[in-house]
């Protein structure tokens, strides 16, 4: 099994069913209200204390209470919760809890609960959780103060110049004299057809046997003025191609030189499109401020939560034991691995290990 799924089915259970399902109502009429949290269990608010602990079903030595039922509906958006306004898709529902109770306690009984990695997924889960109700209290967007948004546009004002941006196509050569030869013929190109001709012919990098119309062959996307420290560099493009691209003066044009990349590629360019250089008025950047505004409230309340458990539980970091992790590239994608000698227990070593009696609990 994927160890995020398993790690979720797991966390499902030792939550109790309702923190990991999102939901809708329990009842024929949609349920809006909000839940609580009780011993690492949700409740619902819409009923009262009795009707909640009433056991609804049992799987094993668990229960599932109605609370914890109508709990799920309740996190549910009304969207969802238009699912189960019929008894039968409410029974689907309940079984659906009933089958991750079943697989949450049998994988606990194989101990996959033991894995390193799906631990952390728990953990990761947990965190969540605990991030989100941090996070209550934050303002919503819309609740964010015009004052606040029009300082921070002031403070920030140069952040929204957009400088002007470029597109590029490249003939890629190996070699200075035939980058020359190439240059030579490409200053005499008067279509986009005839250009991506001359790249299909002539360029060995391998955007030149892309499977797209001829006049987009060569095509090595959009840059930044090269003195433009905020941009996201195009990988594609080498430094001596974006900067030898801005000296082009008009879109359909050549650049006069061939360009020597510090990896001694050597490219003809051909500037193929251009948007000015525009700075966001303070209605087009608004909406981003608010929400910018609203994630760094939230960041400072996780910071807050964060601050606080530090310091009533201090952490400490043993750099040496770190230093015995090795990358391992493995074609699985890589996963971290510590070397022969560090006398730690592999993944599979831990699985091997784990306790398999059935819980109690």
């Amino acid at each position: 099994m994927h160890v995020r799924a398993l790690a979720r089915l797991i966390a499902r259970g030792a939550l109790a069913l309702g923190a990991g399902l999102a939901g809708a109502a329990c009842n024929d009429k949609a349920l809006d209200s909000t839940t609580n949290v009780d011993g690492g269990r949700r409740l619902a608010s819409s009923i009262s204390a009795e009707q909640a602990s009433r056991v609804l079903a049992k799987v094993g030595s668990h229960t599932i209470t109605l609370g914890e039922f109508v709990a799920a509906i309740e996190h549910m958006d009304q969207f969802d919760r238009l699912r189960y306004q019929s008894p039968e898709r409410r029974r689907e529902l309940l079984a659906e809890m009933v089958n991750i109770q079943l697989l949450a306690d049998e994988a606990e009984a194989k101990g996959y609960d033991k894995d390193p990695a799906v631990q952390q997924e728990i953990r990761g889960i947990l965190r969540d959780a605990m991030l989100a109700e941090a996070h209550k209290g934050a303002p919503s967007a819309n609740e964010v103060s015009e004052a606040d948004v029009r300082a921070f546009y002031e403070k920030n004002r140069a952040t929204f110049r957009e400088p002007e941006r470029r597109r590029v196509s490249a003939i890629v050569l190996l070699d200075p004299v035939t980058a020359r030869a190439v240059l030579e013929l490409a200053m005499k190109v008067k279509t986009a057809a005839e250009w991506g001709e001359l790249v299909r012919a002539k360029s060995v990098d391998p955007t030149a046997k892309a499977n797209v119309p001829v006049d987009l062959l060569g095509d090595l996307g959009i840059v930044s003025p090269p003195d433009d420290v905020m941009a996201q560099p195009n990988v594609k493009v080498p430094l001596e191609v974006r900067t030898a691209l801005f000296r082009v003066a008009k879109i359909g044009d050549v650049h006069d030189k061939v360009v020597e990349s510090a990896e001694h590629k050597y490219y003809v360019i051909r500037l193929t499109q251009k948007t000015d250089a525009h700075e966001r008025t303070y209605a087009e950047a608004e909406r981003s401020i608010r929400v910018r505004l609203v994630q760094d409230k939230m960041r400072e309340k996780e910071d807050a939560l964060l601050a606080q458990l530090k310091a009533e539980f201090p952490v400490q970091i043993d750099d040496a034991v770190l230093a015995t992790v090795k990358v391992d590239l493995a074609p699985d994608g890589g996963a971290l691995a510590p070397p022969a000698d560090a006398g730690l227990p592999t993944r599979a070593a831990t699985l091997d290990a784990a306790p398999r009696p059935r819980p109690h609990t």
